[in-house]
C-alpha cells in the first residue's frame, strides 16, 4: 500500500520566467504518440519529446535528463507539494532512477527489489523480490540504479550478475540469465538499456581484478548476442604522459616498458567496468558510454601502460559490438578517478564554431568533456566544477594529497541538459584526500584497491550544483551544498533543475540563474535521479530518498511524487 506522510516543506518566492521556453510544448493529456500498453521501439525512440512518460533511466536514449512539459514552472513551483509517498521494504541505499510508461511506475531498491506502482495515487500493483545466490560481490553499497522496459517486459540486473525479464503487467519472471561469474568480483548496479531487441549491460567489478566489458542479450530470450571486451590485448595504448587537459601525470614510462615486456599484458584482470547506461546515436547505430577505474585501482606497477579502455569514452556498433573509436581522458590512473557518470548527446559547437554531433562526460576530474561523436576526438573541457591541487600527485606508502578525492569531481551522478540554452548541469564533491599505495598479487575475485583513498578528517566536504555552457567550456552559475553531492538531477521545460542533497533536502532551482525557488526535506538522504511524468493531464515530478552507501547520508524506504494543484 502507499502510505502518505507529512513532512515539513519550505517554498521560496522567486519566480523568473526562462527566455525561450515559449517554444515548449506543454502536453496536458494523451502522450504524443499514443498510450500504449506495449512499449514499442517507435515509443522508445521518440522519448525525449513524450510529456507522458519516463521511459528511459535518464530520459532518452541521448541521456539528456530533459523533460519536455512545463505544466510545473518557474512560476508555480512553490506550490509543490507531496501528492503521495510510498514506502519500501528495504531501508537502505537508494539509487533508483523511477521509470514510468502509461501510468504505471516501476522502481528498484537496495538487494533488487521491484515495485511497480500506480504513478497516479502511489499504490503498489506488484512487487518482486530477487532471491540473490549465495556469492554477491559489490564495492560501494547493496544499489539498483532500476530497471528498463520493452515490449510487455521489465528488465532487471542483479548484484549475483543476471540480468532478469519480469512480465510488466504481473511481475513474474519470463527468463534469467547469467550475465559473469560473481566468485570472480562481478556483480550489476545499474539499469539495463534497451535498443532494437538487444539488452545492453556493463558491469561492476574494477575493483576485484576483473575484465570489464558491455553485452548485448535477445530482448526475447536472454541469449547473449555479443561481448564487447573493455580492456583489449595490447592494453598498453601510446604511453601518454598527460591528461587530457594537457598536464603531465608523471609516469615513469621506461620502468613501465620493462614491465610491459617483463610481465606481459594486464588486460585480463585489468578493471574497466562499466557502471551506467550507455547512449545510443540511431544515426550513425552507435553506442556511446564511459569505462571505469583500471584494477588495482591505486597500484599501477603490476599493470604498466595506458590501460586501455579504463578511464575513456568508448564507441561501438550497436549490432556488432565491434570497436569504433575512443578518448582515453586519464591513462594509467591511479587515483580512482575513473569515468563513471553517463555519457550524453547534444549538438555542441567545435573549435570553429560550426555546431556537429558530440558527447559529454562529466568527469570525477571536476571537468565536463566535450567529445566529436565523429571520431571520439575531444573538442574541449569545462572550467573546473572543484578544486583541483597536486594534480597529478602520486600515490605513496604514507599518503600524497591531492584534489580531488577518489569521488570526484562528479561520481556516478547523471547530469542534465537544457538543449535550448546549451547547458550541463552537474552536481559535485569536495572531499579531500590522502591517496596511499600499497603492493599485493591478485587476490582472485577478492577486493583489490592495491592501497587505499582516505579522506582529510581536518578539512571541510561539501558539494555543488554546478551549470556548464558546453559550447564554451564557461561555468555559467554554480551553487553551494553544505554536503558533498551524488545522486543525479532534472531539467525541465518549465526553466527548473530538481535535485537532492545527503542532508534529505529535495530542491528546485531556477535553469538560468540557479535561483533556489522551492524545497522539500524528505526525512533521508535524497542521492537518487528524480524523474519527471503527466498522468491524467497532470504533472509530477518523483525521487527516491533513501539515503547512500558510499558517502553514508541517512538511509530511508520512501518514493515521493510531488504535483502542484
Amino acid at each position: 500500500m502507499a502510505k502518505i506522510a507529512s513532512l515539513a516543506l519550505v517554498a521560496g518566492a522567486v519566480a523568473v520566467a526562462l527566455a525561450g521556453m515559449a517554444q515548449a510544448q506543454e502536453v496536458r493529456n494523451a502522450t504524443k504518440f499514443g498510450d500504449m500498453a506495449t512499449v514499442t521501439q517507435d515509443l522508445l525512440n521518440r522519448a525525449s519529446d513524450d510529456g507522458n512518460n519516463f521511459l528511459h533511466t535518464n530520459g532518452n536514449y541521448a541521456q539528456t535528463r530533459f523533460y519536455p512539459n512545463r505544466q510545473i514552472n518557474t512560476g508555480n513551483v512553490s506550490k509543490l507539494h507531496p501528492a503521495w509517498i510510498f514506502q519500501t521494504d528495504v531501508k537502505d541505499s537508494l539509487e533508483t532512477s523511477p521509470i514510468v510508461v502509461n501510468g504505471v511506475m516501476y522502481v528498484t531498491t537496495s538487494f533488487d527489489h521491484v515495485y511497480a506502482l500506480n504513478a497516479r495515487t502511489g499504490e503498489e500493483i506488484w512487487h518482486y523480490k530477487q532471491k540473490l545466490g549465495p556469492i554477491s560481490t559489490y564495492c560501494c553499497g547493496p544499489n539498483n540504479r532500476g530497471v528498463a522496459v520493452a515490449g510487455d517486459m521489465v528488465y532487471l540486473a542483479t548484484l549475483d550478475a543476471k540480468l532478469v525479464a519480469l512480465d510488466a503487467k504481473t511481475g513474474k519472471p519470463a527468463w534469467s540469465t547469467d550475465v559473469a561469474d560473481p566468485e570472480l568480483g562481478y556483480s550489476e548496479t545499474m539499469a539495463p538499456t534497451v535498443v532494437n531487441g538487444k539488452v545492453l549491460l556493463g558491469t561492476n567489478g574494477g575493483e576485484y581484478g576483473i575484465r570489464g566489458f558491455v553485452k548485448a542479450f535477445d530482448a526475447k530470450t536472454g541469449k547473449l548476442l555479443w561481448t564487447f571486451d573493455t580492456t583489449p590485448e595490447n592494453s598498453q595504448g601510446v604511453w601518454a604522459t598527460t591528461d587530457a587537459t594537457g598536464r603531465d601525470m608523471h609516469r615513469d614510462i621506461a620502468a613501465e616498458k620493462a614491465a610491459y615486456g617483463k610481465n606481459g599484458d594486464p588486460y585480463k584482470t585489468l578493471g574497466g567496468g562499466v557502471w551506467q547506461n550507455p547512449s545510443y546515436d540511431a544515426a550513425s547505430n552507435r553506442l556511446f558510454f564511459v569505462v571505469g577505474n583500471p584494477s588495482p585501482d591505486l597500484d599501477g606497477s603490476v599493470r604498466p601502460g595506458d590501460n586501455l579502455y579504463t578511464d575513456s569514452m568508448v564507441s561501438i556498433d550497436l549490432d556488432t559490438g565491434k570497436y569504433v573509436c575512443h578518448f582515453q581522458y586519464i591513462a594509467h590512473d591511479v587515483w580512482d578517478l575513473d569515468a563513471v557518470s553517463p555519457t550524453v548527446l547534444v549538438d555542441a559547437k567545435d573549435a570553429s564554431g560550426a555546431m556537429v554531433p558530440a558527447v559529454l562526460h562529466a568527469g570525477k576530474t571536476g571537468h565536463i568533456y566535450v567529445n566529436n561523436r565523429k571520431d571520439c576526438s575531444l573538442i574541449r573541457f569545462s572550467e573546473a566544477m572543484v578544486p583541483q591541487e597536486n594534480m597529478w600527485v602520486l600515490p605513496t606508502k604514507d599518503g600524497a594529497r591531492m584534489l580531488p578525492g577518489a569521488n570526484g569531481g562528479v561520481e556516478w551522478s547523471p547530469i542534465a541538459t537544457n538543449p535550448w540554452a546549451g547547458l550541463a548541469y552537474a552536481i559535485n564533491l569536495h572531499q579531500p584526500m590522502t591517496y596511499h599505495v600499497e603492493n599485493s598479487a591478485y587476490p582472485g575475485g577478492k577486493l583489490w584497491l592495491g592501497g587505499a583513498f582516505k579522506v582529510i578528517p581536518s578539512e571541510e566536504q561539501w558539494g555543488n550544483v554546478t551549470a556548464v555552457d558546453y559550447n564554451t567550456g564557461k561555468i555559467r552559475w554554480q551553487v553551494k551544498t553544505s554536503q558533498p553531492m551524488i545522486g543525479g538531477i532534472l531539467a525541465t521545460a518549465g526553466g527548473l533543475v530538481f535535485t537532492g542533497e545527503p542532508n534529505g533536502t529535495f530542491e528546485a532551482l531556477d535553469s538560468m540563474t540557479g535561483a533556489t525557488l522551492w524545497q522539500f526535506h524528505a526525512g533521508a538522504g535524497v542521492n537518487a535521479p528524480p524523474s519527471s511524468y503527466t498522468v491524467e493531464g497532470k504533472q509530477y515530478v518523483v525521487v527516491g530518498a533513501g539515503g547512500n552507501a558510499q558517502i553514508d547520508s541517512k538511509r530511508g524506504n520512501n518514493i515521493i511524487a510531488f504535483t502542484v494543484d
